[in-house]
């Protein structure tokens, strides 16, 4: 009897954590032609006029001109409208509540995405709703987003999106979903 409890006790923690979506690949929300252009795409000049600015900046997460194409698509993948999806990515926060906590905010697939040059394309920003919100210490910590993903064109001073998700839960990254 012990040993059949003890089995269901380890299965109901594998399941619990097997009840989490699998991890959405952000090329996932690019077509394959986008793909490929970006594979030839060559060296980007980081020296550009945006360089010194921040992505608080007016326009700070919008492309500059002078970029291939691909930089600047909004090309989306239908099958991923309305989608549940679980997403790895960083914060750029937008907007807080009372307390401070995130409640708009874009994710980008890489660390620094937000302040380097250039910026993903907008089939590469998520804008995320959370209206419980989270706490943002550092930008430069992941998180997973878990929600419904829509394909939903966005454009704010900051930068344009192709996407949005609203979220059901967000959670910072750990060590052991690595």
């Amino acid at each position: 009897m012990r040993r059949l409890l003890l089995t269901f006790v380890l299965l109901g923690c594998g399941l619990a954590h097997a009840g989490e979506l699998p991890e959405t690949d952000w090329l996932e929300l690019m077509p394959k032609s986008d793909q490929k252009a970006l594979e030839q795409m060559p060296e980007i000049d980081h020296n550009s006029p945006e360089a010194n600015g921040t992505f608080t900046d007016k326009g700070g997460l919008k492309q500059s001109k002078g970029l291939p194409a691909v930089m600047y698509s909004t090309k989306t993948v239908p099958a991923m409208n309305d989608k549940q999806i679980r997403l790895g990515g960083y914060p750029v926060p937008l907007e807080a509540d009372a307390k401070g906590r995130s409640t708009l905010f874009f994710l980008v697939p890489y660390p620094g995405a937000c302040i380097h040059v250039p910026p993903p394309p907008p089939n590469q920003l998520v804008l995320v709703r959370f209206p419980k919100g989270v706490k943002l210490d550092d930008i430069y910590t992941p998180l997973w987003v878990t929600g419904t993903l829509k394909i939903e064109k966005v454009s704010n001073d900051l930068a344009d999106a192709a996407y949005a998700l609203d979220a059901a839960k967000v959670r910072v990254v750990q060590e052991s979903d690595l």
